[in-house]
């Protein structure tokens, strides 16, 4: 998010309450690329996070600053840090800015009516407006999604491992492999099976994947063999139809996401075992484009392979001729994530 660039890796210290009610408890806040991460202070592990678009100020003007996750304030952060505040009230502003015009919804939901009232929304709706809400919502509801469906994961999968030497070899991997894209790459400990992509451009690796591969091309070749497999599903689309039509409708005329929506989401992507096959030639564009090597994922693919032939032939970086990805003590910062 380039509204963030100034406030890179920025943490302060907060009063964070779970619910009302409860008793406020210290917390390091951490400003990360899509996400704000409350961790205890003294065993630095994470304990919750909150996904940056959805944060609201509860108290304009008023000190020391009052964060919260809707109107009600539920779930709370009270900061005082005057730089955290600005980022906070930073990233708030561009996204007011980037959201759809309200006299655009309106007029989306009175073309949608006067179809419906001739029977095309019949015909058309159930099979194409979650597709088409895909091309059309703005990143930063997208990744607003994204942290709907990681909330619902982390009831399996546990919150994403973080470390500070990890989170940053993970986006420095990110950026190289996405430059225009901005991803965010995560690492859980539990559950998961597969490298999945959740809507907002958020990878997920489960752990076990990570520590037992050679080195940062062969993951960056799966995550690439997932978001290039035929026939794929764009993640927000995908995500919008396990949520439903009327999720969808609600969102586009009023931007608001139905509580509970995404619930199960997490037994529909933990479930899915099919291997991803992609296009060979659409790998190989791939690694050219991000200056890396496609010989290491194609040797970890095996023999059997169809795709691993033509990666090796057809590698754009031969013989060690692309530049480091990641340094030693980096890629074994990102692979032992889990670890700390």
């Amino acid at each position: 998010m380039t509204a963030l660039r100034k406030y890179e890796r920025l943490e302060s210290p907060g009063l964070w309450r779970d619910q009302p009610g409860a008793q406020r408890r210290e917390v390091i806040v951490g400003l990360r690329e899509a996400t704000l991460i409350l961790s205890d202070p003294k065993s630095e592990l994470p304990l919750t996070q909150w996904s940056l678009p959805a944060i609201l100020r509860l108290n304009p003007g008023a000190m020391p600053a009052l964060f919260g996750l809707d109107d009600e304030g539920i779930e709370t952060i009270e900061i005082d840090d005057a730089q955290m505040i600005e980022a906070l009230e930073t990233v708030h502003t561009v996204l007011e800015r980037r959201k759809p015009h309200p006299g655009r919804l309106r007029f989306g939901l009175t073309m949608a009516t006067a179809v419906a009232c001739v029977g095309f929304v019949v015909l058309w709706l159930p099979n194409n407006l979650n597709g088409y809400a895909t091309k059309m919502l703005p990143n930063a509801t997208k990744a607003t999604l994204g942290a709907v469906a990681l909330a619902d994961l982390e009831r399996l999968t546990g919150s994403p491992c973080s470390t500070l030497q990890g989170d940053e070899a993970l986006a420095t991997l990110a950026e190289r492999m996405f430059p225009a894209e901005p991803t965010t790459i995560e690492v859980v400990k539990e559950a998961l099976g597969h490298v999945s992509i959740l809507p907002g451009n958020t990878v997920l690796v489960p752990s076990l994947t990570i520590e037992s591969i050679d080195g940062p091309e062969t993951l960056a070749g799966m995550i690439y063999a997932e978001k290039l497999s035929a026939p794929q599903v764009d993640p927000t689309e995908a995500f919008l139809n396990h949520a439903g039509l009327w999720a969808t409708i609600k969102l586009l005329t009023t931007g608001a996401w139905p509580p509970g929506a995404g619930y199960g989401y997490a037994e529909v992507l933990l479930g899915q075992t099919t291997v991803p096959t992609p296009d060979a030639s659409a790998m190989i564009a791939a690694f050219q484009a991000a200056g890396m090597s496609a010989a290491p994922y194609a040797r970890s693919l095996g023999q059997g392979s169809p795709t691993a032939p033509a990666l090796i032939a057809q590698d754009p970086f031969p013989n060690d001729m692309a530049r480091p990805i990641l340094r030693d003590e980096q890629w074994l910062a990102a692979q032992s994530i889990c670890l700390q």
